[in-house]
């Protein structure tokens, strides 16, 4: 899996502050001046008042290449965002193009099933095709595992919810990952806004009917990602 962040908003951390000004004053927004002091308190209250409409100022694009279909399945259905995907309508699967999971690689037995399995669908993929059936057919043999790359751009509000769900140590590995990787790659950018981002036990109570026996250890790392 391979996570890289294309474009995002120019200074996010300044426009969220400039947008959040905006909404208390009555000067022209050409007037409106800031220290840097003053726009990071300005941006923490309001993220921590849920004021985050400010927020959908803020955008970043992201290219999540060699993601399975499992996991891009996940992704999309974070429907405040927009997608661009790799069409298996058009391009060829190859061999190489599945993702296997650690438990999987790690289990000998399990591993050699996993690929057997793989190279029996990738015969009958092939053989469909020769016989003269369209890709777009052809792929139905084709499970699940199969990489695809996509491109994802969100707001800032929603790739707080989206960190919020995908980066608890509940949420499938493979997105977990990937949402790990997305939040260093915006925390790197708009630090201010993203201080707090992640799991919700990150900023307090965990949700979860069991939380985990590991939360400090969980705030601990997100602090220092």
């Amino acid at each position: 899996m391979n996570v890289v962040l294309i474009r995002h908003t120019y200074d996010p951390d300044d426009l969220a502050a400039l947008a959040a000004r905006v909404c208390y004053s009555s000067q022209s927004v050409n007037e409106i001046d800031m220290d840097g002091d003053q726009k990071e308190k300005l941006i923490k209250r309001v993220v921590k008042s849920g004021h985050h409409s400010v927020l959908e100022h803020v955008s970043f694009t992201y290219a999540l290449e060699g993601l399975s279909r499992v996991a891009t399945h996940q992704l999309v259905r974070h429907r405040l965002a927009s997608y661009s995907q790799q069409s298996h309508r058009y391009t060829t699967i190859k061999e190489n193009s599945f993702v296997i999971p650690p438990s999987i690689t790690e289990n000998k037995e399990a591993l050699a099933v996993y690929k057997d399995a793989l190279k029996k669908s990738m015969e009958l993929y092939s053989r469909l095709i020769d016989m003269g059936i369209k890709k777009e057919d052809a792929r139905f043999v084709i499970p699940q595992g199969v990489s695809s790359n996509i491109v994802v751009t969100m707001n800032a509000r929603e790739l707080l919810h989206f960190f919020t769900l995908r980066c608890c140590i509940r949420a499938q590995w493979e997105i977990r990952d990937a949402s790990v990787e997305m939040l260093r790659l915006a925390k790197d950018k708009a630090p201010v806004i993203f201080e707090n981002a992640g799991p919700a036990c990150v900023r307090g109570r965990c949700p979860e009917e069991k939380p985990c026996d590991n939360i400090p250890q969980i705030r601990e790392f997100f602090k220092t990602l």
